[in-house]
């Protein structure tokens, strides 16, 4: 199977310095870029690849940067926002892809950057990734830029640009489409209401394109390659090559670069080499904390969009975590509500107040104090968070629950039965 996002990344080694990424092809997708095709023929070709934004909502990559108004209508400048935050739970993949290969996210998010005629762009990366990740991408991007391929004049060419790298206060909301603006203003990380949109009214109220780091790694390889090539590399409705992840008890975690529409049997049987001896699979999450549970009779679903989509379930950032036979399902959720209920931002009221109340729940399911009735409270809060917030991330936060509920009752119903958690002895 071929290796494209992941081509140059070696385990336990440095990542490639320039002249070896240069060595490998690196850049010429640039060269090309600003040599010979205009932005709007980049803006084409992503259109025509179906890019999808991999930072878990999906939406159409090209079709995100054609909505920027014209550049001919205003004379304000435009901004580019790579989105390295990355705190969801369990999700790892942009770590990989710029500690693994500093250059290619560089030369993706340049590319980027011309189609969009952007001339001011900042990496927001979360505090927590400053050693070693941030080291090694403020090493690649002295690199780049003495070689030419930042500053005033890219190649010889008309066009410029500057990157910065700004390092997040550390909170899961700033990474949040709209609060990521606010958190780059040095402002508090709240969602914005839409419209505007990012992309007419972004920070500063400059048009702004915000994009995940793994969706602009695969834009120099549609800009080399075409987007036919693109396309043809996904096994059922969505395109591309995808960095799947995977946690818990398997005998090997981490990250797989893999076709788009991998099933989660054979990212778990035959990539992760299954689960550690003594445990059974139950249950995964297949994109990160925030997507719903997929139980054993859907291992075969295609890991995608759409395909996910079918069947009422997220796809997310494709970073799978498995619940294992000895785990208590019921526990796994809690640990994610103790996490929502922290980092909700506050600003809507279902999800600041919703949230604690819902982990308060879980507690006591935990703790032999629930009662009966408890997951139907519990189901009518979620209800009341669910499409009643200013931003996307509370509904991730109930997908586990809602999911859960509706897959694993009996679990629920036992913990109230047995007034304690049954599978505390089974670890």
């Amino acid at each position: 199977m071929e290796r494209v996002l992941s081509r140059n990344i070696r385990p336990g080694q440095a990542p490639p310095t320039l002249r070896e990424y240069e060595a490998g092809g690196g850049y010429s997708a640039l060269r090309t870029a600003v040599t010979q095709r205009t932005p709007e023929d980049i803006v084409g070709l992503v259109l025509d690849s179906n890019l999808r934004g991999r930072g878990g909502a999906g939406f159409p990559t090209g079709q995100k940067w054609a909505n920027l108004p014209p550049a001919g209508e205003s004379t304000r400048p435009r901004l580019f926002i790579a989105n390295l935050d990355e705190m969801e739970p369990g999700t790892f993949k942009d770590r990989y892809l710029v500690e693994g290969d500093p250059h290619q996210f560089i030369e993706g998010m340049l590319i980027s950057m011309y189609a969009c005629q952007t001339e001011m762009g900042y990496i927001f990366i979360r505090a927590e990734y400053l050693e070693p990740v941030g080291r090694i991408l403020e090493r690649a991007l002295g690199e780049a830029t003495e070689a030419g391929y930042i500053g005033r004049s890219i190649l010889g060419s008309s066009w410029g640009c500057e990157l910065h790298v700004h390092m997040s206060a550390g909170r899961y909301m700033c990474g949040e489409a709209m609060a990521i603006l606010n958190a780059l203003e040095g402002k508090r990380a709240i969602p914005r209401t839409k419209p505007p949109y990012e992309v007419t009214s972004g920070a500063w109220g400059l048009p702004t394109v915000v994009n995940n780091v793994e969706t602009l790694c695969c834009v120099p390889h549609i800009v080399e390659r075409g987007p036919d090539w693109f396309r043809s590399l996904g096994r059922a409705r969505d395109a591309g090559m995808k960095i799947y992840g995977i946690s818990g008890r398997v005998k090997r975690p981490g990250s797989y670069e893999l076709p788009m529409g991998t099933t989660l049997r054979e990212l778990l049987e035959e990539h992760a080499g299954g689960m550690l001896g003594g445990y059974q699979f139950r249950a995964a999450l297949p994109g990160g904390a925030s997507t719903m549970f997929l139980d054993s009779s859907e291992m075969e679903v295609p890991l995608e969009f759409e395909s996910l989509k079918d069947i009422h379930c997220y796809f997310g950032t494709g970073t799978a975590i498995i619940v294992d036979d000895r785990t208590c399902l019921v526990g796994t959720v809690h640990n994610l509500q103790q996490f929502y209920a922290r980092e909700s931002c506050g600003w809507c009221t279902p999800c600041r107040d919703g949230l604690p109340w819902i982990e308060k729940l879980y507690r006591d399911f935990e703790e032999g104090r629930a009662q009966p009735g408890d997951p139907e409270l519990v189901a009518e809060l979620s209800h009341h968070i669910h499409g009643n917030t200013f931003c996307a991330l509370a509904l991730g936060a109930v997908a586990p629950i809602e999911s859960s509920l509706r897959k694993f009752r009996g679990d629920y119903e036992e913990h109230i039965r047995q007034q304690r958690c049954p599978w505390r002895e089974r670890h």
